[in-house]
Formats: C-alpha cells, structure tokens, sequence
C-alpha cells in the first residue's frame, strides 16, 4: 500500500490513482489530519509492508530504516510528486515491496539518496 502524507496535494493522489497506483493519503484514508512524525511511525508499523510519500526532510535519516516499510521523501515541488514517485516506483531497485521495503529514499530532480537497513552508507543513485 501507497500512503501520501498531507502535505501532498490531493491532486497528485488522483493522478496516482488515474495510473492504476493503489494509495491513500492520511487524513482522507488513513489516520487524522494533523497526524504527528510519530503518530504516522505507529500507522507504518501497523500497516504491511507500507511505502509512504512524504515532503517532510525530517523522515530522511537512517535510523528510521524499518524492514517492514519503505519511507520515500519528495524533494521536488508539490505538483510534480506523482511524477517522481512513479519514476520511483517504476525502477527495478524499488519495483516491488518487497524490494522498498527497509529503505529510506530521498527523490530530487538529480537523482536519489538511500539508505537500507543494516547499511552504514548512503547510496546515491542518478536518473
């Protein structure tokens, strides 16, 4: 399951959907509005293997490398989120859960950044 942060329009959450991408957004589907940091780190936990799109850089550190979740951070402009997280989602090293899951993923318009559980290094990987 795709879950959207609140601080993704809800116009990109349609246009995931108009692709066929499965998701919610917290605050619509999930949770409440307003929803804190930890509060939606409990919703993951709860959730199998969830992928959560978020804007908020503070979801980009290592120690929140979970096996059972994949955290992508969106560091591109609110309008282009469904654009970038399918890029995401369509390459080969996060096209299933299975493979997402334990990562933390920053997206930005040169490239990604990642870390996976267990790993002492970020990898940088380019479009």
């Amino acid at each position: 399951m795709i879950i959207l942060d609140e601080n993704i329009p809800e116009s990109q959450l349609w246009l995931l959907r108009s692709w066929h991408v499965t998701c919610h957004q917290i605050g619509l589907h999930e949770g409440r509005k307003g929803t804190k940091d930890d509060g939606i780190l409990a919703l993951l936990h709860r959730r199998r293997q969830a992928t959560f799109l978020t804007r908020d850089d503070g979801f980009y550190e290592s120690k929140l490398c979970h096996r059972g979740y994949c955290i992508v951070v969106m560091n591109v402009s609110p309008e282009e989120v469904a654009v970038f997280a399918r890029r995401v989602l369509n390459r080969p090293e996060f096209a299933t859960k299975a493979a997402r899951m334990g990562a933390v993923i920053r997206v930005s318009h040169s490239g990604l950044r990642v870390w996976h559980q267990g790993s002492a290094h970020e990898l940088q990987i380019a479009w």
